[in-house]
């Protein structure tokens, strides 16, 4: 494309992250009520894209809390002039003028001339922003808008030397002290001369800070999705080749000019840097359940801080330093597992989903139930089942005869997602929780029993279960989904253990509840130790007569490492904690299996590593913590391992992942594209 073109394309993103900024003011994510003003147009965005690290929430922490008081991250107080560049419609400007906190600091603002053209026409055309201004346009210069303390300036970043007189006949002061933004702006450069733009600032100003946002990590699945969208957008992200990650951007820096830098992925400045008060507050503006795709994004995102000039250098511009124990080293990986496509006979479109369940319901039959994913072309909640049948060392789709007393299809299957499916003795199962959106919980239990399935035709293709529905009940437990259902044994009698999960009024449960599997109600039944934190979004398995937990996500949105035994005693249970060696990285989104007495936990989200969660297996007499990296050379799609099922086929020692992905609503809709088979036979052999 021609460079006109590429710059079309760069201002086109300005329009979506000013809507995305408007949507989330308008919800109370930001304060900030110059915007509207600022935005001609502006439409309601999906819950995600507000909580993400979007430069409207960033600048929030330059404003300083008054004075003397911490800016929540990033200070002011040393900054004569800022320096923003590739600006778009911030509003900034205008909130510190109000606020009365910019003092004798002068704001420069530099965008494409459109841009800039554009910008000034909306303010000269506001009365209030306006007056707060109070200069007059400059309509041969450069400069479209000039005030006493605020200078619009149009000019194309990539020229320098233009920049660079423009700005000194604007009356940028280089020895005075400057604060530099830049928001998702230099990637869109080519890296020679974003590059020379971060030497040159260095080179211009004795004392300055550089604030600097933008993407990371290209190479994993995640960032594959990103850069896919981008690519579709023709907006490509030119700094991921050279700097892909928090130690190249900082040495990026170092080697030209800067002093001090420091780094981080907004995971951990959302963590450290935004204080409880403020999550609360954000967690109960609406409904929210894309915790996934929030981790994820977050983990792609940085923001990096980096001075020079004794004064600036002795003030860094993180109010306290990250501490080192947030960032684990890449956990040592013990062995490689081979992940291979599995070759179904069949359209696999019906497993594109995620937040569904899939059970292996007799030998080499698995059962999918629920999720998000992919019909005749749409996404949508599923209510269709699908089946997979191995015949002949090959996987096969077969079909569901459903069967219901009375009931209509809807009743029976009504698209819930983050639900349980528990086989039982008895070719039966049990549906429990879900939801249909983050506030409407699926009330009602199914209790499902499988009959013998027909035969296998001669062509291999027409495989057909019976599914009947026996009851619907209403669930004793109450509404929750992202929990677990496992079946334990007490007194003879066998019991599912309920553990955790969310519900629409609760972010986080930490009930558990034993259901009497015959009458499908609740009993006491006494449980001892030291309660276990809430969380969801864990696993669980049966072992030993009792229950494994592990992982989950807590009540601050923060990843749990521990791993639980609930352990059967005379009276009742007994928490545990099972120590490992070494200790567990924290995660949730996993599956999980008991084989052979290890723990098997596959994929997973965690925040604390720059590695992709793989197969982790834990021998429970020892102790021993081993993770292996999963080799996807061989997929044509980026693996996404959360939000998604497998079964553990024990004969095969093999692993089928089924479905999985999420809905980022900036970079789209993800899925899985076909099932995924893990031979494990090699690790598990070894332990």
């Amino acid at each position: 494309s021609s460079p006109r073109q590429q710059q079309r394309r760069v201002r086109d993103t300005n329009e979506s992250s000013a809507a995305s900024k408007g949507s989330a003011a308008a919800l109370g994510y930001t304060r900030d009520r110059f915007l509207s003003a600022l935005l001609p147009r502006s439409s309601r965005r999906a819950p995600l894209i507000h909580r993400l690290p979007c430069p409207a929430r960033l600048r929030r922490c330059l404003v300083p809390q008054g004075a003397g008081g911490r800016a929540g991250s990033i200070s002011l107080v040393f900054s004569a002039q800022i320096l923003s560049l590739g600006a778009g419609f911030d509003s900034l400007y205008f909130r510190l003028k109000e606020l009365g906190l910019l003092g004798c600091t002068v704001v420069y603002e530099v965008d494409f001339p459109d841009v800039v053209r554009r910008k000034a026409a909306l303010i000269e055309g506001n009365g209030e922003l306006a007056r707060l201004v109070g200069g007059t346009a400059g309509e041969k210069s450069v400069m479209s808008l000039a005030g006493e303390d605020y200078k619009l300036l149009g000019v194309d970043l990539s020229d320098l030397s233009r920049l660079e007189e423009s700005l000194k006949q604007a009356g940028l002061d280089p020895e005075a002290p400057t604060l530099l933004l830049a928001e998702v702006v230099l990637t869109y450069m080519e890296n020679s001369r974003s590059d020379a733009l971060i030497q040159w600032a260095a080179s211009s100003f004795s004392r300055a800070q550089f604030v600097l946002y933008e993407q990371i990590h290209p190479e994993d699945p995640f960032g594959r999705v990103m850069l896919q969208h981008f690519s579709r957008r023709n907006s490509r992200l030119h700094s991921l080749s050279c700097y892909p990650d928090c130690q190249a951007q900082r040495s990026r820096f170092l080697q030209r000019g800067w002093e001090e830098c420091s780094v981080l992925d907004m995971n951990e400045f959302y963590s450290r840097y935004i204080s409880a008060d403020e999550h609360h507050r954000i967690q109960t503006l609406e409904p929210f359940d894309e915790y996934e795709e929030w981790h994820l994004k977050c983990s792609h995102y940085f923001i990096l801080a980096a001075s020079k000039g004794e004064e600036l250098a002795r003030t860094p511009v993180f109010t306290k330093l990250p501490s080192e124990e947030w960032i684990n080293p890449a956990p040592q990986v013990a062995g490689i597992i081979s992940a291979s496509a599995c070759s179904v006979d069949a359209e696999t479109a019906g497993l594109r989903r995620y937040g569904h369940r899939s059970a292996l319901i007799k030998p080499h039959m698995i059962l999918t139930t629920g999720g998000f994913g992919e019909h005749d072309g749409q996404h949508r909640r599923l209510h269709e089942l699908h089946l997979l049948i191995k015949h002949q060392g090959m996987w096969r789709a077969g079909s569901v005869h459903l069967e219901e007393p009375g009931d209509t299809w809807g009743m029976s299957w009504d698209g819930r997602l983050f639900h349980t499916m528990t086989c039982l003795s008895g070719n039966q199962a049990l549906v429990m929780g879900g939801r249909t959106s983050p506030v409407n919980p699926a009330l009602r239990m199914l209790q499902l029993r499988f009959a013998e399935s027909r035969q296998i035709s001669a062509m291999g293709r027409a495989a057909v279960v019976e599914l009947a529905v026996l009851r619907h009940v209403e669930n004793p437990t109450g509404p929750r989904w992202r929990h677990t259902a496992t079946e334990v044994r007490h007194q003879g009698q066998m019991f599912l253990f309920i553990y955790g999960g969310r519900s629409a009024v609760q972010p986080v449960l930490g009930d558990w509840h034993f259901l009497h599997l015959e009458e499908l109600s609740c009993v006491q039944i006494p449980v001892e130790g030291p309660l276990p934190v809430g969380r969801h979004s864990h696993s669980a398995c049966s072992w030993d007569g009792g229950v494994l937990l592990a992982g989950g996500l807590g009540a601050a949105e923060q990843p749990v490492g521990s791993v639980l035994f609930l352990r059967p005693t005379e009276r009742g249970f007994r928490w545990q904690t099972v120590e490992t060696q070494p200790s567990l990285l924290p995660r949730y989104s996993h599956t999980a299996h008991v084989h052979d007495g290890k723990l098997l936990l596959v994929g997973g989200v965690w925040l604390h590593s720059p590695s992709v969660p793989g197969v982790t297996v834990i021998d429970l007499a020892t102790g021993l913590c081993l993770e292996y990296q999963i080799d996807t050379v061989s997929l044509e799609w980026p693996l996404m391992l959360h939000n998604h099922s497998s079964v553990f086929l024990p004969d095969e020692k093999e692993l089928l992942l089924v479905g999985g992905g999420g809905n980022c609503f900036s970079f789209g809709t993800h899925f899985n594209q076909r099932p995924v088979c893990l031979d494990l036979g090699s690790i598990l052999a070894g332990h």
